[in-house]
């Protein structure tokens, strides 16, 4: 079993019975007891359990948000290397926008505890800062995507347009010369509402979303302030990006 496969339904175990002790684990999975435990630390810093002594507990979102869970393992170094970048673009007190993108998750994850002001449509990005005491929190109301737990369409669009914040960090689903794609078409117009509720728009995105489309246009690439992206982008598309007129941050990416 792969070891992406192997935590997905590591996390299925722990999630279904809410705590697993170990023992039953390494019998689930046929795995040996420390290589149990590396996946398990691996589950804790993506936020989904917690470690305990004789087990880990379930403490993700909602049952329903597998789907995000398995997103975020994809290309996972290259996007906490993104966040870690990101977050020193943050303030304390700054206002904040953060959609529901697996990059933007690690970079919510590495602002829990500052003193922050927090608007999203997230509902794995809310559950984060919903017992932050330092942060104040603002969840943008409307159809949730069950898969996701991204709310998208009109009301969470109504909402976004009576919303002002310092900066907006979006994910996207690909990049090409036209600009930014998303491959949900409601959330697009949501994607577009965040654009313009943000002074600064920072995008955050990992070098194997460039040079593809998806289903929808989000907007023109000159339409973003700043782009972080993991040092793995080619040198073409580091050119296009500055003949844009757009800042470019390089996150490097530790070798595994």
């Amino acid at each position: 079993m792969l070891a992406e496969q192997r935590r997905n339904r590591l996390l299925e175990l722990i999630r279904d019975r809410r705590f697993a002790s170990l023992p039953e684990l390494v019998e689930q999975l046929g795995a040996s007891e420390s290589t149990i435990r590396r996946d398990l630390e691996c589950l804790e810093e993506q936020g989904s359990t917690r470690r305990i002594h004789g087990g880990a507990l379930y403490v993700g979102g909602s049952p329903k948000l597998l789907h995000f869970d398995v997103r975020q393992a994809a290309e996972w170094n290259l996007k906490k290397a993104i966040a870690r970048c990101a977050v020193g673009l943050v303030q304390d007190g700054d206002t904040l926008l953060l959609d529901g993108g697996s990059t933007t998750y690690e970079v919510a994850r590495l602002l829990v505890g500052r003193p922050l002001h927090v608007v999203t449509n997230s509902l794995p990005v809310a559950n984060l800062f919903a017992a932050d005491g330092n942060s104040d929190l603002v969840l943008i109301g409307g159809n949730v995507c069950p898969r996701t737990g991204v709310v998208r369409g009109p009301y969470a669009d109504r909402m976004l347009a009576e919303v002002r914040v310092r900066k907006t960090f979006l994910s996207t689903a690909a990049v090409a010369e036209e600009g930014l794609f998303n491959n949900n078409l409601l959330l697009v117009e949501t994607e577009r509402a965040m654009l313009r509720a943000g002074g600064e728009v920072i995008v955050v995105a990992d070098s194997t979303k460039f040079g593809h489309q998806s289903l929808g246009h989000v907007c023109p690439l000159g339409a973003v302030h700043c782009l972080v992206v993991d040092d793995r982008l080619s040198e073409a598309w580091r050119e296009k990006i500055a003949a844009a007129g757009v800042k470019l941050l390089l996150a490097e990416v530790a070798e595994e």
